[in-house]
């Protein structure tokens, strides 16, 4: 075989290869669609199997629903039937039964004497044939006497009745004369408890200068429930009266008396030693306060400091003489302070003089 024979031979078969490659390419792709192919009518074929089941589904829910409906309209032309029954029935029972207008509000109430939900109508209905038997058979031995005993006893309960509402009407006045007297009272009390707190604050800042009192309730009381003390000297308020020394707390105690005589005066008071506990500045304070603020009312006092003989008017000593207790009054002429500093000169110069002593007290009116 010639060379160009050989060539020829294999650009032939190199032709060929070529042509057989592009043939099983072709191939599989013609199998890749047919695979498709037949994908899609499996695919096919399940949906129309499945719109065969829901086509045979829907027929049977149809014919259900159908049933349904004819059993809903027997169900409403019996219905219907009763409710025209119902309402001439009930038509016939408001014309025979008059209280039924008058308690047709209370029907269905829960809980009430027609709570419907809680009763089955067929005991109901047994109750009911229970009752109109025992109805027939008393008729049958009914007892006037008691039939007038009945209307008698039914007088009685209005007349009880009438006089209940009498009761309860007289019952809301006095209630509303009582509420108007607490209202008056708590109104009277403020007023009374803002005066005597004012008075009580000033008269113990004049006792003890540069301090501050004050009536307060207690932490969440009112002045209805009742009042404690709240006593400051400068800007330190003491917890209690507990801090207070002996003297202090007469003075708080006075303080409070005598701002309650300011509010509600009277026309003589009576005060027993009550500088026992205090020195001489304080006892000055005091007969200062009583001379300069209550010019309306007599003071009888009992003291043996200077501090209250100097704001005397009128000073009563007692002593003994050979023996005998006596009462010497004094009005002073010049000053009550030399008054008071001679008689108690006097009182020591000499036995037969010295003041007569009750209880170890001598005594003093102003």
């Amino acid at each position: 075989m010639s060379r160009a024979e050989v060539v020829s031979s294999e650009a032939e078969v190199e032709a060929t290869g070529k042509q057989l490659q592009i043939a099983k390419t072709a191939l599989v792709e013609a199998r890749g669609r047919v695979e498709e192919q037949q994908r899609l009518a499996d695919a096919a074929v399940t949906a129309i199997q499945s719109a065969k089941n829901d086509a045979g589904r829907l027929k049977e829910t149809i014919s259900a629903t159908t049933c349904e409906i004819d059993r809903l309209i027997h169900d409403v032309d019996i219905h219907s039937k009763e409710s025209k029954e119902a309402t001439i029935k009930l038509a016939q029972m408001l014309e025979s039964n008059a209280w039924i207008a008058d308690e047709r509000h209370h029907f269905g109430v829960a809980n009430g004497p027609f709570d419907f939900g809680k009763r089955d109508p067929a005991e109901a209905r047994r109750r009911v044939s229970q009752l109109s038997e025992r109805r027939d058979k008393l008729s049958r031995t009914v007892n006037m006497r008691a039939m007038n005993m009945l209307g008698t006893a039914e007088e009685q309960y209005a007349d009880l009745l009438r006089r209940r509402e009498i009761v309860l009407a007289d019952k809301r006045k006095i209630q509303a004369v009582i509420d108007d007297l607490d209202a008056r009272k708590e109104q009277v009390l403020r007023a009374a408890y803002e005066k005597v707190n004012a008075e009580f604050s000033s008269i113990f800042s004049s006792l003890l200068p540069g301090t501050r009192a004050q009536l307060v309730p207690p932490e969440g009381q009112t002045i209805l429930e009742g009042l404690q003390f709240r006593v400051a000297f400068g800007d330190t308020w003491k917890e209690s009266l507990s801090e207070l020394s002996g003297g202090q707390r007469s003075l708080v105690a006075l303080a409070l008396i005598l701002a309650l005589l300011l509010f509600k005066p009277a026309p003589i008071y009576i005060l027993d030693e009550v500088d026992a506990a205090l020195d001489l500045s304080h006892t000055q304070n005091i007969g200062q306060l009583i001379k300069n603020h209550f010019n309306n009312a007599q003071f009888i006092v009992v003291s043996l400091k200077d501090g209250m003989f100097n704001n005397a008017n009128v000073l009563f000593k007692t002593k003994f003489v050979d023996g005998v207790s006596t009462v010497t009054r004094h009005t002073p002429s010049t000053s009550s302070s030399a008054l008071a500093s001679a008689a108690l000169r006097s009182a020591k110069a000499s036995d037969d003089m010295r003041p007569h002593q009750i209880g170890g007290r001598r005594k003093l009116a102003a």
